[in-house]
């Protein structure tokens, strides 16, 4: 049969066709521009809190008695029709009887903003000591608050850019260790079943019975009040992930459940291979997606609940630096009527939980490229 016969009996290969798993995920996944959206910025905060003194504009920890409560800086981007990036400089007035500080910007003073300018040292990404920052004043002598200064004059652009270190580390260090826990117990219970399986899922049960937050309240408060930053930060990191890893272990447990009644499974033990082998070589690569997905859509209560205890007084505790920690600095009315842009954290928290929200949607949909 000659090749221009073949080519018309046998049909065309799609790329579809011949596309491993994850091509086909990652095909399926970027047809969802929300995902796409919570993907670029997850991607962007995630690198904010690798490198936070980059992005930061001042020291965090630097006080300042005459900038108490100083408002955000607006930054206009074109003088004179040309895109020169600048904030005016404030002028700082006090109420002759009440001593009320009033800030009022200075036209007569535009305050370039330069870019890879020098400032407070810190370490790059932990390791690399250095004192380059993305962006700052070009002039040193006017200290620049994007989003203005909270009751002892520290720069809260700063701060939350420390405090998102500390946050998405704590929801990415609890969802690892919840996810050690939930495949090891979901795995073991849905691979043997019986008594196992039973004693197991008594185990889920209970715990999804708890009530969460009296239950973060009271472990949280059972911490030593002089025990250091980090044994805190270890200690959040290990409740919140103890009580958070239940429901991802039935979700293992289900697939369990259906996949080991498949074929290629029983080939695997027909072939004389390894319980170990089966589960780690076999089982789990096959669902792998479905739990990256869990994970991604766990990060979002990880750091709310971190938020949640901080924001109460029962989680961290300054001298660290986490949204919740920040949000605390607006528990008064002075905050609320005066002072709106110490609320800046409880928008980072929005946006990073919506943003893993619609990533972990998406790939949840995207989890199953065979699914039409």
């Amino acid at each position: 049969m000659s090749d221009a016969v073949l080519s018309a009996v046998t049909p065309p290969v799609s790329r579809h066709d011949v596309a491993g798993q994850w091509t086909l995920i990652w095909w399926r996944f970027r047809r969802h521009k929300l995902a796409m959206a919570g993907l670029v910025v997850t991607v962007f905060i995630y690198i904010v809190a690798a490198a936070p003194g980059f992005f930061a504009v001042n020291d965090p920890s630097q006080q300042a008695a005459r900038q108490v409560y100083h408002p955000p800086h607006p930054i206009h981007f074109f003088d004179d029709g040309a895109f020169r990036p600048h904030f005016n400089a404030m002028r700082l007035r006090r109420d002759p009887v009440t001593l009320e500080p009033t800030f009022t910007p200075d036209p007569s003073r535009k305050i370039p903003i330069a870019f890879f300018v020098r400032g407070p040292e810190y370490y790059l990404f932990g390791l690399i000591p250095t004192d380059i920052h993305l962006f700052g004043s070009s002039d040193p002598s006017v200290t620049f608050y994007p989003l203005g200064a909270d009751r002892l004059g520290r720069c809260v652009w700063s701060r939350l850019s420390f405090g998102t270190q500390i946050s998405m580390s704590i929801g990415l260090a609890g969802v690892v260790l919840s996810l050690v826990i939930g495949v090891l117990l979901g795995g073991i219970s849905g691979y043997y079943g019986g008594r196992v399986d039973f004693a197991i899922q008594r185990l889920i049960e209970f715990v999804l019975s708890l009530p969460t937050i009296p239950i973060w309240l009271a472990m949280a408060a059972a911490l030593p009040q002089n025990w250091p930053p980090t044994a805190t930060y270890f200690m959040i990191t290990l409740i919140l992930s103890l009580i958070g890893w239940a429901q991802l272990a039935r979700v293992v447990r289900g697939r369990f459940l259906s996949l080991r009644t498949e074929d290629f499974v029983m080939a695997a033990r027909l072939d004389g291979a390894s319980e170990k082998r089966i589960i780690f070589r076999h089982m789990l690569p096959s669902f792998t997606s479905h739990i990256v997905a869990s994970v991604t859509l766990a990060i979002p209560a990880m750091i709310l609940a971190e938020t949640a205890l901080s924001f109460l007084g029962l989680g961290l505790q300054p001298p660290v630096v986490s949204w919740g920690v920040l949000l605390r600095e607006a528990q008064n009315i002075r905050s609320i009527a005066s002072a709106p842009w110490l609320f800046a954290p409880g928008g980072a928290v929005v946006i990073a939980v919506l943003a893993l929200n619609f990533l972990g949607d998406g790939l949840r949909d995207a989890s199953d490229p065979y699914e039409r």
